[in-house]
Parts: structure tokens; C-alpha cells; sequence
């Protein structure tokens, strides 16, 4: 917290911003301390299984998420964007509804994926994981979707309470369950299986106790007698189907474009490289982790701005944040460049070294993600679902093609070069657009405001 109430004090006349950074302050917290242990696990894991093993985890684990995207609606996106417009004009009655909506809607997905999940395990098994026998742990660990199916709902509900250390709070919880059981396994030599379950037990953790956050705030967000809401008060109902569909499809471009790496990279090579791969995205995903939390309590704000006209304010929130990401990434990019190499050599006798130019390659891409982290955001704020969707579609089916020339005779390497090259791309696009489209704007309004 000491850092982000440095970063307060430098712009003590900005109450947008001020409140932004205390609200990622509690998901920073939470963040932190969650990146310290899986710091830790990151390291404790690969070792405990080996490359061949850790890459087996990593498909696994990789499968059963996918499946969840393939299906997924995003729902918290359209709970935040229209339940949070009715809170706005009071209309709690309307809010109610919406999310009540959402949460049906994402039960009814989460079990149609996890039937998915259990019809396409055994394929699953015997192509990804080359060993038909954990198809049993594929539909234990698809549990998590079961578990999860209101996480969505819930966490937006959180959001619009402005209960971000509740959410900060949750988050910590789950990562230090998978903790304990991970360092248990490590030091008792557990192996696979009792990982697995550890990780299941964090999801299961995190699901529920995040709807059962959410429904305790309900009352204090939409009313008391917000379960007798009704849907017919959804007067927008093809709108939100509209943007439900959207965001869906954005998610499974994702999916395909981006978040399934280890799956191809089993799929195209071994069990063997996805091991050195999915260690080059674990620490991806430690880089990403303190980050994350700028989109979540960002997102709610350009929309109030660009809802009241308040260009400036949005302009000087995205640059300061910007600012935040560009300078994290950087230190970390200077870590990995003296440290990185050395730390690796000491993770199972140097058995990881190979993801070591796989990390590189893939910080660039990160990279840049990372300090344009509203790209995606901006454009949903400014009403315009499709917009990113079509350029990361584009992007990610010319990437997708080069996979199926490029990656079997170059390796894994190269699957992260075209990862980069994706982000690059699709992100510059994304945010060459929002500004573009919020400067159109501007531009429109300020003839306006001087009549």
C-alpha cells in the first residue's frame, strides 16, 4: 500500500484518480501478496514435476480453461455496463433484473461447459496429455466451473459496491490455500494429483466465496428486495444480448488467439515444450498480476467519464496509468535481464534454461500489453464491442495461420514470437482506435458545450 499512497500524493488535486489508486490499492495488496506466494509455488511446482510433468499440468489445467472461455459470456462486462448505468439514474428496480440476468445466464453456461468438458476429456487425454488415464482428472478439476459459475456476476457486483478489499480479501484466500497444499506436496512428494486438487481447492474458494460476497452486498447496492426483480423490466433486452454475444465472441477469439498457448504448443510439439512454455507464461502472468487490477477499477471510471463528457479526465487517467504499467514493466524487464538467467539455472539443475529466450520474447508482447492495458476497456466505455473483436479476429487468424507453417519447424520459440507479434499488433490497433474515436468525440461535443 506504501506505494500506491506515494503515487496519491503526486496528484493531490485529482479525486478521479485518487480514487482509482485506492481502490487498486486493495486489489494491489491482495495482488502482491498473491504474487509473493505464487512467486514461490511458480518455482516449487516445476520442480516438484519435472519439465515433461509440468507441461502436463500446465495442458491440463490449460483444457479445462478453455472449455470454461469457449462458452464464457463475460457477463461481469454487461452487469458493469448497464447495471451500473441504471444504479447511475436510480433505477435499482432495472439494475436488479440485469443481474439477476447475468447470474441465469452464467450458470446455464458454466453447466453446459463442464458437460463439454466431460464429453471431450478423453480426446483430450489421449491427444494433449498422451496418457488416457487422466481423463478422470479432467472432469475433477472441471469442478472449478461448477464452482464458478456466478464469479462473473460476482465480482462485477463487488465492483459496483466498491467492495475491492472484500474482492482483494477473496483473492488472497484462494492463493494461499493453493499455497499450502502446493508446499506440502513439494517437501512430501506428493506429485501430480495432490497439485491438481490444491488448485481445485483454490477455485472452488474463489467462486464461492466471491458469490457469496456478492450476494451480502445486493441489499446495499440495488435493495433489499432485489431477488424479486423481474426480467421484464429489461427493456433492452436485444442490446444486452447484442453485447452478451460480443463479448462472447471476443472471448473465444481470445481463447483461440491467445489464452490456449500451451494447448497448441502441446498439440504442434510435446508435452515436453509445453512444459518450457507454460513456465515462460507463468512468469508472464507474475509480470501481468499487479497490473490486472488497473482494469478492474478503471473501467467503471471511463465510463462515468465519457458518460459526463469529461475528456480530460479521461485522457489524463489513461496516461497516468500508463505510466504506473510502463514503469512496473520495465523494472521487470531489467530483472529478467540480470537475474533471470542465473535464477534459472538454479530451478531443477537448470532443467528450465530453455524457456529462458521464450520469456524475452514474450515480455515484448506482454510488454506492451501491459502498459496499454485499457485498450480493450476504452473501446467497450465508448459503446464500440465490436471494434476490438474484429482486430483481434483479424490479427489472430494470421498468427493462427503461421502457427500451422512456422511452429512445428522452429519450435516453441516461435510460438512465442508470434504471440508477441499479436499483442503488438492488436493492441496498437485497439488503442489507435479508442483515442480516435474518443478525440472524434471531443471534437463533436466542444462545438456544443460553447453554444
Amino acid at each position: 500500500m506504501s506505494l500506491f499512497r506515494r503515487i496519491r500524493d503526486l496528484a493531490p488535486a485529482d479525486p478521479l484518480m485518487r480514487k482509482v489508486l485506492r481502490n487498486t490499492g486493495y486489489l494491489f495488496s491482495g495482488s502482491m501478496a498473491s504474487t509473493a506466494l505464487n512467486a514461490v509455488q511458480g518455482i516449487l511446482v516445476p520442480v516438484a514435476l519435472g519439465a515433461v510433468g509440468y507441461g502436463v499440468f500446465g495442458l491440463l489445467m490449460s483444457f479445462a480453461t478453455s472449455v470454461n472461455r469457449l462458452l464464457s459470456f463475460r457477463m461481469g462486462e454487461l452487469v458493469i455496463r448497464y447495471a451500473g448505468e441504471a444504479i447511475s439514474l436510480g433505477q435499482k428496480q432495472r439494475a436488479s433484473a440485469i443481474i439477476r440476468f447475468a447470474g441465469l445466464v452464467e450458470v446455464l453456461t458454466s453447466i453446459t461447459a463442464y458437460a463439454l468438458l466431460v464429453l471431450l476429456s478423453p480426446w483430450a487425454a489421449e491427444t494433449l496429455l498422451d496418457n488416457p488415464s487422466l481423463a478422470m482428472w479432467i472432469r475433477i478439476y472441471g469442478l472449478a466451473l461448477l464452482g464458478n459459475m456466478l464469479f462473473e456476476t460476482g465480482t462485477a457486483v463487488l465492483q459496483l459496491a466498491n467492495r475491492f478489499h472484500v474482492q482483494a480479501a477473496i483473492g488472497f484466500a484462494q492463493s494461499l490455500v493453493t499455497f499450502v497444499v502446493v508446499v506440502l506436496a513439494y517437501f512430501l512428494g506428493w506429485g501430480l494429483v495432490p497439485i491438481l486438487a490444491g488448485y481445485l481447492a483454490g477455485k472452488l474458494l474463489l467462486g464461492v466465496a466471491t458469490a457469496a460476497a456478492a450476494w451480502r452486498a445486493l441489499p446495499d447496492l440495488v435493495g433489499p428486495d432485489w431477488h424479486g426483480a423481474r426480467l421484464g423490466e429489461l427493456t433492452n433486452r436485444r442490446e444486452m444480448l447484442g453485447f452478451a454475444v460480443s463479448t462472447n465472441l471476443s472471448a473465444t477469439v481470445n481463447l483461440l488467439m491467445r489464452d490456449s498457448e500451451v494447448l497448441w504448443v502441446g498439440y504442434f510439439l510435446s508435452p515436453l515444450e509445453a512444459g518450457y512454455y507454460k513456465l515462460a507464461l507463468t512468469v508472464m502472468g507474475l509480470i501481468l498480476m499487479p497490473i490486472d487490477p488497473f482494469i478492474k477499477t478503471t473501467y467503471p471510471e471511463f465510463g462515468a467519464a465519457i458518460a459526463k463528457q469529461q475528456w480530460n479526465t479521461l485522457r489524463g487517467l489513461l496516461r497516468r496509468t500508463s505510466a504506473i504499467a510502463a514503469a512496473w514493466t520495465f523494472s521487470c524487464l531489467a530483472g529478467l535481464l540480470l537475474l533471470g538467467r542465473p535464477i534459472l539455472a538454479l530451478v531443477k539443475d537448470g532443467e528450465y534454461l530453455p524457456s529462458y529466450p521464450a520469456i524475452l520474447i514474450l515480455l515484448i508482447g506482454y510488454g506492451i500489453a501491459n502498459i496499454f492495458f485499457w485498450n480493450r476497456p476504452l473501446l467497450l466505455a465508448l459503446g464500440l464491442p465490436n471494434e476490438p473483436l474484429i482486430i483481434t479476429a483479424v490479427a489472430g487468424a494470421v498468427k493462427t495461420a503461421l502457427m500451422f507453417v512456422l511452429v512445428r519447424p522452429f519450435g516453441y520459440l516461435m510460438q512465442a514470437a508470434l504471440l508477441s507479434a499479436y499483442f503488438a499488433v492488436s493492441v496498437g490497433l485497439i488503442v489507435w482506435r479508442g483515442m480516435s474515436e474518443s478525440r472524434r468525440r471531443e471534437a463533436a461535443w466542444r462545438p456544443q458545450e460553447a453554444v
